[in-house]
């Protein structure tokens, strides 16, 4: 196997991608433009999927630092404890595939700025832990970009029943995931297990919706 600078080459990887997925599906991924708002337990997990699968332009926000209190259910590691969490998704995120568009903005979403950053990307998932953040974000999209495909989450606390979480078509692009019902509260935190698999129906959503927009 060749190497391009000790990393694989960008050939090698879109041909790896292409076996698993067919040319055709991959060519849509390869163009797929998706923004992240908020990147803890959700939006990071999301992050790496859609990285794995060569979604080719991704949009992280987020203003927050890597906390030791991240590190039960977010995609970071000690080292990075700290660090903005967009520098450090990014840092990962290219160690998966270093030819994906990544840019990132380390800002607070509020509804002053919300229409200029979401304005490029087709796709956005909503994945902030505030509901008030979460209630901001769905109303400034739908009302901005009534066009634009929008991923949600609601409810995802604890160790509950995995099946309870799924993923509810709302309104025309506005798609919601998880139980709908339980919050963090003691004894019934937030935990990587129930959290990534809320997180896995935005990201198989956000797949969804690359592959048949008609969705």
């Amino acid at each position: 196997m060749k190497l391009e600078h000790g990393i694989l080459s960008k050939p090698e990887i879109q041909e790896a991608l292409k076996k698993r997925h067919s040319p055709e599906v991959q060519e849509k991924l390869n163009q797929a433009r998706v923004a992240i708002a908020g990147l803890g337990g959700l939006g990071s997990n999301v992050a790496f999927a859609l990285a794995r699968i060569g979604v080719g332009h991704m949009h992280l926000i987020d203003f927050d630092r890597v906390d030791i209190s991240n590190l039960n259910r977010q995609q970071y590691f000690i080292h990075h404890i700290g660090m903005y969490k967009t520098d450090a998704l990014k840092e990962e995120l290219k160690a998966i595939n270093p030819y994906l568009e990544i840019s990132a903005d380390c800002v607070k979403v509020t509804e002053h700025n919300l229409p200029g950053l979401f304005e490029s990307e087709d796709i956005i998932c909503e994945a902030f832990d505030v509901p008030e953040m979460k209630a901001m974000l769905v109303n400034g999209v739908m009302e901005h970009f009534p066009d634009k495909k929008l991923v949600s989450a609601s409810g995802m606390a604890g160790y509950g029943d995995s099946n309870e979480i799924r993923t509810r078509k709302i309104s025309r692009n506005f798609y919601l995931c998880g139980d709908g019902m339980s919050e963090p509260g003691y004894g019934n935190g937030l935990m990587a297990p129930r959290v990534a698999i809320c997180a896995a129906h935005e990201a198989n959503m956000i797949t969804q919706l690359i592959l048949q927009p008609e969705l």
